[in-house]
């Protein structure tokens, strides 16, 4: 990632960091992404909504869970390794800590309704928290080189793939995202020709 332009606010420290990824991750029950954009972005403004699509996508690539791979980025981005290990660290922790204790009380919890209807609950909010910062999200693709018909019918052909003919999600990524790719750079080719 570039180094942040000299007007955009940035963190005081690494463990500055660290604590805005521990706050980060403790609010992301079930999924951080949108959490993550909503604090980034809009919050700390530390990324324009076009560096974290951009930013994401890369996480995207990356072995590992998404936003812990953006997290790496952003840290190293403002403090080199150690800003990278303050927001790793900050993303891991406190969520490590929380599911060991409720994996060893899951036992005596489960049985009581409350719990299930509370989890049923927070896996509805964050599908919810997913669609809402996709919707704000839609207008950086009218800089992408796709543009926003193109990026529509890879969306909804990932979304056929997955959910209509059931193919694995690694087969998904793998053939989309090439194809993805080539258009991207014919794209991009066809318009620096164009000039």
């Amino acid at each position: 990632m570039t180094p942040a332009a000299p007007d955009y606010p940035r963190p005081r420290s690494p463990l500055h960091l660290f604590i805005a990824f521990t706050v980060l991750a403790l609010q992301g029950f079930g999924g951080v992404l949108a959490v993550a954009q909503r604090e980034l972005v809009d919050r700390r403004r530390w990324m324009t909504r076009e560096e974290f699509v951009d930013a994401y996508s890369v996480a995207q690539l990356l072995p590992g869970p998404n936003v812990v791979n953006l997290s790496l980025m952003l840290g190293d981005r403002f403090f080199g390794w150690r800003g990278a290990f303050a927001a790793i660290s900050g993303m891991l922790f406190a969520p490590l800590v929380l599911v060991i204790v409720l994996a060893a009380s899951y036992n005596q919890l489960a049985s009581f309704p409350a719990v299930a209807g509370a989890l049923r609950g927070m896996g509805a909010v964050a599908a919810g928290l997913i669609l809402a910062m996709a919707l704000k999200m839609l207008g950086t693709l009218r800089r992408n080189p796709l543009g926003p018909v193109l990026c529509a019918l890879l969306g909804l052909t990932t979304l056929v793939a997955v959910t209509v003919f059931r193919a694995p999600l690694a087969w998904v990524v793998i053939g989309l995202g090439s194809a993805g790719w080539c258009i991207a750079r014919w794209c991009i080719a066809r318009r620096e020709h164009g000039r």
